[in-house]
């Protein structure tokens, strides 16, 4: 048996009969990832010492009955994430020399559920970017047709799960940083609402907008994952007090009743006619297991792109200023006094897509702009958050593609940064408003690449995201395919 090909609920079942240890896994693990990151590229950093430490830590917790769904569950993380005494870059050559000095709480708990970290994920630098070329280490490439990209910026958190290296892996998203790379990659990615896992320890894009978020092969396996990361952290301010339920309870309720709202603003005529194909085969699977469905509106949708792309790059602008090469990270040791200084190690420490947005932030929030860029985004942002609350008074879910096109070739939208940043066209508004997402596989277009669909729920109901997403993946075999790897 490959242990590998298996869900993370499967391999839990395995640890829990004593069929296998959680050391043989994270070997099993270890040789995959051997077998296949030279041609997809998703590992910066792999933790063997530490992994097969905690997996022996996890075999002992086991044996004594006290297995929780993650116990000796080997993941992986994005390599966003402060993790102690491992190197930490988010993908760029400003942080090649950094060590985290503390876990990230997301981290922390992982290694609370008792999960096997095993290495660090690449990503789009800064998780600025829809394709994850934009990394310092190269870029990651789609286990289905590694001549495409899978998505960014958590592109190797998709590429990893698709790849059969881990069950799971944990990601950030920004403006659809999970879900686009799970939709091109035909895994399952969730972004959970604003609030509900800490971003402490998370190196931070853009603060409004980023969230925590798992990506694996299943709903049910996203819900493990969320449940151990969820809940109230007093170390970040934007952290929710509210209690964290059982997601994996419930997820095998019936559909019957469940309204499913179409936005008709998403449902456009530039939408890719294989996409369009599978989301309409995907209604009626939905209209089989007894949902019904109903038009809503989200009148604001046109300006999403616009107000994304000030408020993100604003925020980015400010978060970015702190590397500097005068705390950590690298500095640039040929300069001659210190604005040279300042200005070297910015110039060759960041890459071009970071630059281009720390550019753009920092005009719309300078001295006379402030007003007509970011505070108007803002408000425009207040208006794109109602239409999503609106939109809930009719329905309960919201269905809608995850991107225009299936995953495109690498270098073809590169150069062209307006095109890239439509890739996000979709998933944005979701951010915006703070709610939650789920992106499941839906179908494939004609180059058998996977297309995903996705589901958006009101703020804190991750659950009813979760059990529609399960309950489609029962009805039908897109998620169980496995890439060409």
């Amino acid at each position: 048996m490959n242990w590998t090909d298996l869900t993370l609920r499967e391999l839990g079942e395995k640890l829990r009969a004593r069929e296998v240890s959680s050391q043989e896994l994270t070997r099993a693990c270890f040789e995959r990832v051997d077998a296949t990151d030279q041609r997809v590229n998703t590992f910066i950093t792999r933790c063997e010492e530490s992994a097969f430490a905690a997996a022996e830590a996890a075999d002992r917790r086991i044996a004594e009955g006290q297995a929780g769904p993650l116990t000796g569950i080997p993941v992986a993380v994005k390599d966003i994430f402060n993790t102690e005494g491992v190197l930490t870059t988010c993908a760029s050559r400003i942080l090649a020399n950094y060590t985290a000095p503390y876990d990230a709480t997301a981290v922390a708990r992982l290694k609370e559920a008792g999960a096997v970290i095993v290495g660090k994920l690449n990503m789009d630098e800064f998780a600025m970017g829809s394709s994850n070329e934009n990394s310092a280490y190269g870029a990651v490439r789609n286990p289905w047709n590694l001549e495409c990209v899978p998505g960014g910026s958590s592109g190797a958190s998709a590429a990893a799960v698709a790849a059969r290296q881990t069950a799971a892996t944990l990601g950030t998203d920004t403006g659809g940083s999970v879900r686009l790379p799970a939709s091109h990659c035909g895994v399952v990615g969730l972004k959970p609402t604003y609030g509900r896992v800490s971003r402490y320890g998370v190196i931070a894009f853009a603060s409004s907008l980023d969230q925590v978020g798992p990506v694996a092969r299943t709903s049910a396996d996203c819900a493990a994952m969320l449940g151990a990361v969820a809940g109230h952290d007093p170390m970040d301010s934007t952290s929710i007090d509210t209690p964290v339920p059982d997601y994996l309870a419930g997820l095998d309720e019936p559909l019957k009743g469940l309204r499913i709202g179409l936005p008709k603003e998403y449902f456009i005529d530039g939408l890719d006619a294989d996409v369009d194909k599978a989301l309409k085969e995907a209604m009626d699977v939905y209209r089989d297991l007894g949902a019904e469905f109903v038009d809503v509106s989200l009148p604001h949708t046109d300006y999403a792109v616009a107000c994304y792309y000030l408020i993100a790059t604003a925020e980015a602008s400010s978060n970015l200023a702190r590397y500097d090469g005068v705390r950590y990270g690298v500095r640039d040791e040929e300069a001659n006094h210190l604005i040279d200084m300042y200005m070297q190690t910015r110039a060759r420490g960041f890459g071009s897509e970071v630059k281009r947005r720390i550019m753009l932030g920092t005009y719309a929030l300078s001295s006379g702009y402030y007003a007509a860029y970011y505070l108007k985004a803002q408000k425009v942002r207040t208006l794109i958050r109602q239409d999503f609350l609106d939109a809930f008074e009719k329905c309960d879910v919201l269905m809608t593609p995850v991107a225009p096109t299936p995953a495109f070739r690498i270098g073809e939208k590169i150069a062209d940064p307006l095109t890239m940043y439509l890739s996000d066209i979709f998933t944005i508004s979701v951010n915006l408003a703070g709610t939650c997402a789920l992106s499941t596989p839906c179908g494939f277009s004609g180059e058998n690449l996977p297309i995903g669909m996705q589901l958006v729920g009101r703020p804190f109901d991750e659950q009813t995201i979760l059990r529609a997403g399960h309950a489609f993946e029962q009805a039908t075999p897109w998620h169980k395919k496995q890439a060409p790897l």
